[in-house]
């Protein structure tokens, strides 16, 4: 059903100096990656919480330790093991202790609601979730609904430096606020139990259970779900090591063991899973784990912990450059912004270029693809208007959506169809829409991109958000770039909704800047004068905010269906 690869690969030109087209990728489970950068690099800091600092020989200890205590909770190799944890050392000791033990993990944000977690928890049928304590209450009140028989129960303050938990303690006012947003109180019941307890000292070295990599899954990674509801992505170990590889390979500058990260992006999320996570492990790096989005201690560790390595999205990097606190050197340090999740708006594209060298790499990627797919070329020759070229072994075309047999000429708008060693297995309990995406290892995207003669993609939409009216096809995107320009626009989002004349209309969703109140009839004027009529919105509807998932995307359906946030 899809095509076979074009025999010329124009995007090969711009591999820089060092990065091969073909890798040798081992045969190996996730966790030897962990095992190799043990052995390299015992005593080198592996992860940084708050102070708190964990070096590789102790976190192998804690993984071989929570993997024992899995097996004494009878946990089998192939069994669901579910991770509704934030960024903290519990997630990298429960991941990698899951996959030791040959089970799945399969990662959730603690924010979700109880439908969303009942839904997800009881599609994957986990029978352990690590929940930390915050979150406790919305799994508590699904528990009925879903075949989970243990609950292991962790705080974000178990793994702060001994003074700052002592602290902590101490009856005053600001003390009680502080501990009341780290952690909650869980009652003891029964199938309920302290991380602590899965910490106990194994008797001897636990071995990893075996697996075929190519076939044994690693990871259920549920997708983002902003059309109907969530598919767990089914990501083998071969999946996720050959990613890494893949990133690592791009890399040709990364030094082992010396490579800091900064780990914003959330581990429970695909993006932030391998690159704040798998591929740091993997260059024997320290991670230095933030729980959430908050710009004070994000600066804070760009001055005291001088990464090198900072995966982020659009919203994070505006966060971090409007930060009234942020100095002119305190992005010194970072060797590389490697920008994903969506396209970076210009203005944040130009603050970033302008630090100097070629440290932004932007990239394109998608859970299905264990993520990364694409990424502009380190060491000169970016192009950061595009989302880069495909990564080593991998594949690229792009085809008319309607009849994806058919590949299109460059330059040519269609559905961007990849293949690699990266591309999932299919999604969990759902045979029809893994074929619907997925046939000889091609890979349907549902995104809307062309490719150049040198072999650049740019994303221009995803499928679903493509509007036609009259007959035409309209790209969100370019609208909202016209609609930044104007002074008096913060933030945009646009949709199509159904028209009985026309198919549909479009509709622009407008944060304005506080400084710089609009009218629509001054943005309609300022749209016509780049975009020709079909494209000029008809309605522009002012918003506080926008709705966005956890790594920024604006959810266009919560629009189109009058969920999104309010208006004024």
């Amino acid at each position: 059903m899809w095509p076979s690869s074009r025999t010329s690969r124009p995007w090969l030109r711009w591999y820089q100096g060092g990065v091969s087209p073909e890798l040798d990728i081992p045969d190996v489970p996730v966790t030897r990656l962990l095992d190799d950068a043990v052995e390299r690099h015992p005593r080198k800091t592996a992860l940084v919480f708050f102070g708190h600092t964990m070096d590789y020989r102790e976190l192998r200890e804690a993984v071989d330790r929570f993997a024992a205590g899995l097996h004494r909770l009878g946990v089998q190799p192939g069994d669901r093991v579910a991770l509704i944890l934030p960024n903290c050392p519990q997630m990298v000791i429960a991941f990698f202790g899951v996959l030791r033990r040959g089970a799945i993990a399969v990662p959730h944000n603690p924010l979700y609601t109880e439908e969303e977690m009942a839904q997800q928890l009881a599609d994957c049928g986990a029978r352990v979730a690590v929940v930390v304590d915050r979150a406790y209450g919305t799994l508590r009140a699904v528990r009925n609904e879903v075949p989970l028989d243990h609950v292991v129960v962790t705080s974000m303050v178990d793994y702060l430096p001994r003074m700052k938990r002592l602290a902590l303690r101490l009856p005053l006012l600001q003390t009680q606020r502080m501990r009341a947003k780290l952690t909650a109180e869980v009652p003891n019941e029964p199938g309920t139990m302290r991380f602590a307890e899965l910490q106990q000292p194994a008797h001897r070295r636990v071995r990893q259970y075996r697996v075929d990599p190519g076939t044994h899954l690693a990871t259920i990674q549920y997708t983002g779900g902003t059309e109907g509801r969530p598919k767990g992505a089914m990501l083998t170990h071969r999946n996720l090591v050959a990613n890494a590889f893949q990133q690592q390979a791009w890399d040709t500058g990364s030094r082992d063991g010396h490579e800091v990260t900064l780990a914003v992006l959330p581990l429970f999320h695909s993006f932030g899973q391998m690159s704040c996570m798998v591929a740091a492990l993997m260059r024997a790096g320290k991670i230095v784990l933030l729980p959430r989005f908050d710009g004070k201690q994000i600066v804070k560790a760009l001055r005291k912990y001088q990464p090198t390595i900072f995966p982020g999205v659009p919203t994070l990097y505006g966060l971090v450059l409007d930060d009234p606190r942020l100095r002119a050197d305190d992005l010194a340090s970072v060797r590389i912004f490697l920008s994903g999740g969506t396209e970076l708006p210009e203005r944040t594209r130009d603050r970033l270029e302008s630090l100097g060298g070629d440290r932004l790499v932007q990239c394109y990627g998608l859970t299905e693809a264990s993520p990364a797919v694409t990424g502009n070329p380190l060491g000169g020759g970016a192009r950061n208007t595009t989302m880069g070229v495909p990564l080593p072994m991998t594949d690229a075309v792009i085809v008319d959506h309607e009849e994806p047999t058919r590949v299109l000429p460059y330059g040519e708008p269609g559905e961007l169809v990849v293949r690699g060693p990266q591309v999932f297995a299919g999604y969990w309990n759902a045979p029809l829409a893994t074929a619907q995406v997925l046939s000889k290892g091609w890979l349907r995207t549902g995104d809307i991109a062309f490719m150049d003669e040198i072999g650049f993609v740019t994303i221009l939409e995803r499928q679903r958000d493509m509007i036609k009216v009259s007959g035409f096809s309209v790209f969100p995107h370019e609208v909202e770039e016209v609609l930044r320009r104007h002074a008096a626009v913060l933030d945009c989002a646009v949709v199509g909704l159904p028209d009985e004349r026309r198919g549909e209309r479009i509709v622009a969703y407008v944060v304005e800047h506080p400084a710089y109140p609009f009218s629509a009839d001054e943005l309609r004027r300022h749209c016509e004068r780049s975009l020709s009529h079909y494209k000029v919105p008809s309605e522009f509807l002012p918003r506080t905010e926008l709705p966005r998932n956890i790594i920024g995307k604006v959810l266009r359906q919560r629009l189109r269906s009058g969920t999104g946030s309010p208006r004024y």
